[in-house]
């Protein structure tokens, strides 16, 4: 017997469910449903995003609805375009049975006139992002004065993204007697806010534990230095090789170079920020769902609504400016009962803030180390032998069997798999033995804030002297500052802050070269422009009276240097011979989606040398102005 049929659903929306294979109901669905159902009621529901909460407000709303009446009776309100767009798609898909039910999608992006029309000619349920639906209230285009039910979808999120004040006057315009359902995975005091000013004494229902983690999503998160981000997350990558990942950045800016780099070393990614356009972003979706892409790149706000079945892990290649962000993030993975894996990449500095997010969860982190290249080499050798053993036989191979067993008849079993392995890993074994322990750096170095002149790891650092100073209102803090907010770094990026008169110096590790040297040569401050060079001293001289360093001079500025090699072997969804062989003339093409719009990348990838970084113009847009900087 369905389980479904013990909630009260009608037979109708029974027949849906059957079609749609669904077998029991989720925890939410079981406490939301028949409470929804015999009563008229305001109702807070809190649960982590992938427990099936769409199904939970959407059967009783369907068998609520007079489908003989074709005005607006429910609105949906949900943060993004794609969740607006996924909701639409499976309250159609529930009441296919239903004869009369008509459902219209409210976004922005579109024709509002042409949405407009879809709501004149009848439409029951409207489900509707904030900002477009505030914008047709404006235009007098929909009319919900007389709605009996509306849904918060995400209302956390939707908050967290600005929202609060199209919330406000949305649910101004509706009646006092309808019933609200809020949904939400937290429970921040907005969302409380909300639910106090417009529900009266509302059930509550809540599934685990207020504000806490989903219970099949694990918690890691490894150690590095900040230069060796990317390349942990690389051999994260190579570790888990059947990943379906998404890997979130804080900034728009990150998240393309980290994509484009992940591109260019013969990874399966793409980015996904605002950016894009909407061409752009649902051709990116598209080929994520299609399993096209493994690592989809992506900022939070960017990746709001994204509901992709069966992701692997979830990768915080950085951790959010607010905690709370990263249950949304985790909650990413480990979907409709399966397991999943949050990973987070942390250098000493963010360290506490695992202790603060494992509060809000109520779950452990579990420590690890980065994989050694001789582990991520076994991890891939047995992954191979697997998929060889699994591989289906094409018998249109049989007609070039005899040709193929005379060239191979004079070798062993086992030197033919030595000489089939050796094809496959030859560059990759070549590439890993080379690699240093990345764990094991990031435990013993020192990473400290400049003011307390403690010793600092400085190997792979840059030192820069840049043309502006006290006289341009600048101290040490202010111009760390400035840099950060000009260069899109973290708090510990930018180091060993040194301000003179008419001029500065300051560091960063050599990963942030490339992007220093292209952003702050473009801007200009007040009029002048910025000029940043290269110096040869490395900011470890003596301290002076305030415990900054002293630059000693800055004559005998060079070129900046070039990056070691980061080769990484290439991986587009699986193993094939040519991965690992020497890149074609010409350079390689790339099934991932560039930011531009297209699916190409046409960079050679050469063994050895070092990869490019983005150039600024390619990847980030035009130079920002920079700002005015705070006095001392």
């Amino acid at each position: 017997m369905n389980k479904f049929e013990q909630l009260g659903l009608s037979e109708s929306l029974l027949r849906a469910i059957l079609d749609l294979g669904f077998e029991n109901p989720t925890e939410v669905q079981e406490k939301a449903i028949p409470l929804l159902l015999e009563q008229e009621t305001d109702m807070v529901a809190l649960a982590q995003t992938g427990t099936g909460k769409t199904a939970a407000f959407g059967f009783p709303l369907i068998q609520k609805i007079d489908a003989t009446n074709r005005n607006t009776q429910a609105l949906i309100l949900s943060p993004t375009r794609e969740l607006c767009l996924q909701i639409t798609n499976e309250i159609k898909n529930y009441s296919k049975y239903e004869k009369g039910i008509n459902v219209v999608a409210v976004y922005g992006g579109a024709s509002i006139s042409d949405q407009a029309r879809d709501i004149k000619r009848g439409a029951q349920i409207i489900v509707a992002t904030p900002g477009r639906m505030q914008d047709m209230i404006n235009r007098g285009l929909v009319n919900i004065s007389q709605i009996n039910y509306c849904v918060l979808d995400e209302a956390d999120e939707m908050l967290n993204m600005g929202f609060y004040e199209d919330i406000v006057n949305i649910l101004s315009t509706t009646p006092d007697e309808k019933s609200t359902w809020l949904f939400s995975a937290t429970m921040p005091q907005e969302v409380a806010r909300i639910a106090k000013q417009f529900m009266s004494e509302p059930l509550e229902i809540t599934v685990g534990t207020k504000n806490s983690g989903s219970a099949t999503v694990s918690h890691e998160f490894y150690l590095v230095n900040a230069r060796d981000r990317y390349e942990a997350l690389k051999r994260l990558a190579d570790a888990n090789p059947d990943i379906f990942s998404v890997v979130f950045c804080r900034t728009k800016r990150d998240t393309q170079a980290v994509a484009e780099k992940l591109i260019e070393d013969g990874y399966s990614a793409a980015a996904l920020h605002g950016d894009l356009s909407q061409a752009q972003r649902d051709g990116v979706m598209k080929s994520f769902r299609g399993r096209q892409i493994q690592m989809l790149v992506a900022t939070d706000v960017a990746a709001r609504g994204i509901d992709v079945d069966n992701i692997t892990h979830v990768v915080n290649y950085q951790l959010p400016d607010e905690i709370e962000t990263y249950n949304h993030r985790s909650g990413r993975t480990g979907r409709a009962g399966k397991l999943g894996t949050s990973i987070v990449i942390v250098t000493k500095s963010e360290l506490r803030k695992i202790s603060s997010i494992e509060r809000i969860i109520k779950q452990k982190f579990e420590e690890k180390t980065i994989p050694s290249g001789i582990e991520i080499c076994e991890i891939q050798l047995l992954h191979l032998a697997t998929k060889i053993k699994d591989t289906e036989v094409d018998h249109e191979i049989d007609s070039y069997l005899p040709a193929i067993t005379n060239v191979l008849e004079d070798l062993s079993k086992e030197e033919l798999i030595k000489k089939m392995v050796s094809v496959e890993f030859n560059r990759f074994i070549n590439y890993y033995k080379k690699t240093r322990d990345l764990s094991s750096q990031a435990s013993g170095s020192e990473r400290r804030d400049d003011r307390d002149g403690a010793p600092r790891d400085n190997s792979g650092a840059v030192r820069y002297f840049v043309n502006i100073g006290s006289r341009d209102n600048f101290d040490w803090m202010s111009l760390k500052d400035f840099l950060k907010e000009t260069l899109d770094l973290g708090r510990d990026d930018v180091y060993k802050v040194d301000v003179k008169e008419g001029f500065s110096f300051f560091n960063t590790d050599a990963e942030h070269s490339d992007k220093v040297m292209e952003v702050l040569n473009n801007i200009q401050l007040e009029g002048r422009r910025i000029n940043v060079e290269i110096s040869k001293n490395d900011g470890g001289g003596r301290r002076d009276h305030n415990g900054r360093g002293s630059a000693g001079g800055f004559g005998g500025r060079t070129s900046a240097p070039r990056r070691e090699g980061n080769f990484a072997p290439r991986r587009e969804g699986g193993f094939r011979s040519e991965r690992f062989s020497a890149p074609r003339e010409g350079g390689f093409r790339s099934a991932s989606p560039r930011r531009e719009g297209g699916f190409t990348s046409d960079r050679p990838a050469r063994e050895g040398s070092p990869q490019r970084v983005p150039r600024r113009s390619e990847s980030f847009g035009d130079a920002p102005k920079a700002k005015r900087p705070r006095k001392s």
